[in-house]
């Protein structure tokens, strides 16, 4: 749960308790297909965090690396229908790919 509060929530630009300067660089890159997306995905983003966060009680985690905002909302949508078991492990990890995109570019960098 620590690691899931050092992501910002898909579509916004700060945790709610970064990791430091390059996981904040690295998370904007990451969302970068969310970031340049249109409004009319934006807004339906955030509602799904929103009510992702009061099913789950933290944020949704999802590796966002070369994924569409398009696409990141279906898999929003699809996991906000998981029971709390089911979404916690499938929460873990996504945050063991986005650790192991992070550590490979942290040990080329």
């Amino acid at each position: 749960m620590e690691a899931f509060r050092s992501h910002p929530r898909i579509g916004e630009s700060r945790a709610e308790r970064p990791a430091g300067a390059n996981s904040a660089a690295w998370s904007a890159q990451e969302q970068s297909g969310v970031t340049a997306s249109e409004q009319a995905i934006k807004a339906p983003l955030a509602d799904g965090n929103s009510e992702y966060e009061k099913r789950f009680g933290h944020i949704f985690i999802v590796c966002a690396t070369g994924k569409s905002a398009e696409e990141i909302l279906r898999i929003l949508r699809r996991r906000l229908q998981n029971d709390t078991a089911t979404e916690l492990r499938e929460a873990a990890e996504q945050q063991r790919q986005i650790t192991q995109i992070r550590l490979k570019r942290w040990l080329a960098g």
